[in-house]
């Protein structure tokens, strides 16, 4: 029913007149003509028909609903939005800011909201942007879930039992589902974006659980499938980095994984693969082994490269100065590199010409940059025969001309051994005094009994064998040769006075001088004939006779029967006769005796 604008509104009303018209808001009062002829009462059937006429005109909208809504004006602290109710609704700005804080929204713009409740307050209905952009989510999630389709989230955190994940709302992914293979760091994949699958949704709970293993088990299956399908022996590939142990890398070559052992990843020394590759690397390998059965392949990296030993002959000959650098040291040598993938061994008697070297550590360290010479190659064998000594001169072959045999030197005792001293001469040089060089008359048993270590000496250098590295001293040379001068006072069938000084079974040794003895053998003091005895005693002198002079053996005999014995005399003077004459020398007649 339409409605006079001429209508007027009594002044009074009736007591008891309803004018619930009056307190609508927004509509002015209605009157109409009550059929008792009254015009200050209205009708409660037409007042009801008239406002569900009013409410009809808005949209009919529900709370937690998801409706769009227009932009009317955007201030400092609130946006307001007509959705098409009967009154506006307000916003908080902090809604439509962006990352950077400016305003996203603009009067016109045409935004989803959601109806959180149709009146507060203040008469306008409650509205929420961040709730409808949630809701429109979990729609999306719902329909992924029931759709199989791929959602893309961001790691946010590690939690207990694997990762919250960021998929517009928040997602867990479990531990066992991120990958096909265990990862051990989860908090690496922090910030990551990761391709996923929903696979449980519970929008009452707000529950979402993710899965990756899922996706990444379909996608390999359909890469194995291709992959398997031009698999050879030979074939070259091009495969991704997946896992470094320390004895080799997984390498990813379209869903099926091969082994890149460390032995074949480059033709020189590798300590460990992560030396030279990283994980997410692209490379190229060529197929070593391939077993259909088990499908396990074996790989290789370094035979796309040429052998470098098929042509070190050429690259280093013998007797050639080559530069390498120290890569590893054993007990019996260094090892030093060449190039990439060609090494050769220094062994630990080709570092010094005069050091006793006892490990190469004394001389070289890891690293080091060294020059050697090439001694031997053996292609076959993959051998190289350095020389350390071999680039510097040999200290051995200037000895001899600066110090020539006869040259009296000086130098500290160094060491003693059963057999000797040795004395240094020079830094790394040593010679050694020969036991039997020490003295002309004592009979050294230990070089001790004459030397000790750290004593500066004096000695004759008495010979020099620089191929063996020996240089021969002596001490005893530098003093009076006695039996030289003993042999130039005295000659055969001299007599002479000496003291026993020990008995044995065959003779009894006497002292003729300082530092000189004879033997008296035992036929020349005791006749077993039925002759004369003598008894000898220790300590005691005793008057003998000169039988016997060996200047080149150092030997005196000596005789007592000589003395009291005139058969002996004669054939002493007869034999003198003879020797005299060219004759047998005494030595020959006391051998028939």
């Amino acid at each position: 029913m339409a409605i006079s604008q001429d209508e007027q509104t009594p002044a009074t009303e009736p007591q008891g007149a309803a004018t619930p018209a009056a307190r609508v808001p927004g509509k002015q009062a209605l009157k109409t003509t009550s059929p008792w002829g009254r015009d200050d009462e209205t009708d409660p059937q037409e007042y009801a028909r008239l406002l569900d006429l009013y409410d009809s005109s808005f949209r009919n909208l529900a709370e937690g609903e998801v409706v769009k809504g227009t932009v009317l004006r955007v201030t400092a602290n609130e946006v307001v939005i007509d959705v098409g109710y009967k009154s506006e609704g307000v916003i908080s700005v902090d809604e439509f800011l962006d990352e950077t804080g400016q305003v996203i929204v603009r009067e016109g713009d045409v935004v989803d909201v959601l109806l959180e409740r149709t009146e507060d307050r203040e008469g306008h209905i409650v509205l929420s942007r961040e709730k409808a952009e949630k809701m429109k989510i979990w729609d999306e999630v719902e329909r992924a879930f029931q759709e199989r389709k791929v959602v893309i989230g961001r790691v946010v955190e590690r939690i207990k039992g694997g990762l919250a994940v960021d998929i517009g709302v928040r997602a867990f992914l479990p531990g066992s589902q991120i990958d096909v293979r265990p990862v051990r760091n989860l908090d690496a994949l922090k910030g990551q974006e990761l391709r996923m699958r929903v696979i449980k949704v519970n929008k009452k709970r707000g529950n979402i659980v993710l899965s990756r293993k899922v996706l990444l088990e379909e996608e390999n299956a359909e890469k194995k499938k291709s992959t398997l399908e031009t698999l050879a022996e030979g074939k070259v590939l091009r495969g991704v980095v997946k896992n470094i142990t320390d004895y080799g890398a997984f390498i990813d070559l379209g869903g099926i994984d091969g082994l890149l052992h460390i032995t074949d990843m480059s033709w020189g020394r590798v300590g460990h693969p992560s030396e030279l590759f990283k994980v997410n690397d692209e490379i190229d390998v060529v197929v070593l082994k391939y077993d259909q059965a088990t499908e396990r392949v074996s790989l290789g990296h370094k035979q796309l490269m040429a052998d470098p030993w098929t042509t070190v002959m050429d690259r280093f000959p013998a007797g050639a100065r080559m530069a390498g650098k120290v890569v590893s040291l054993t007990d019996y040598g260094a090892f030093i590199e060449l190039e990439p993938g060609v090494e050769g061994l220094i062994h630990v008697s080709e570092m010094s010409w005069s050091k006793r070297v006892k490990h190469p550590s004394k001389i070289l360290n890891v690293g080091d940059a060294v020059d050697a010479m090439v001694l031997g190659v053996d292609p076959a064998a993959r051998r190289i025969s350095l020389g350390l000594k071999q680039v510097e001169s040999n200290p051995w072959h200037e000895l001899a001309e600066k110090y020539p045999v006869g040259t009296r030197i000086k130098g500290k005792v160094r060491n003693l051994t059963e057999f000797g001293a040795f004395v240094e001469v020079e830094e790394d040089i040593d010679g050694l005094i020969h036991i039997s060089d020490m003295s002309w008359s004592k009979r050294v048993k230990h070089p001790s009994e004459v030397l000790k270590k750290g004593d500066v000496v004096e000695a004759m250098v008495l010979s020099i064998d620089a191929e063996n590295q020996r240089l021969s001293l002596g001490l005893k040379q530098l003093a009076t040769d006695i039996w030289e001068d003993f042999f130039s006072r005295h000659q055969v069938g001299s007599t002479i006075e000496g003291k026993v000084v020990r008995m044995t079974n065959f003779g009894a040794f006497v002292e003729l001088d300082e530092g000189i003895e004879g033997l008296i053998h035992v036929s020349e003091f005791d006749d077993s004939q039925g002759g004369e005895k003598i008894d000898l005693e220790i300590e005691k002198s005793y008057q003998m006779k000169i039988i016997k002079l060996s200047p080149a053996e150092r030997k005196i005999g000596l005789s007592i029967r000589a003395l009291t014995n005139a058969n002996y005399r004669a054939d002493y003077e007869s034999f003198s006769e003879a020797q005299g004459q060219g004759g047998a020398t005494l030595g020959d007649h006391l051998k028939h005796r």
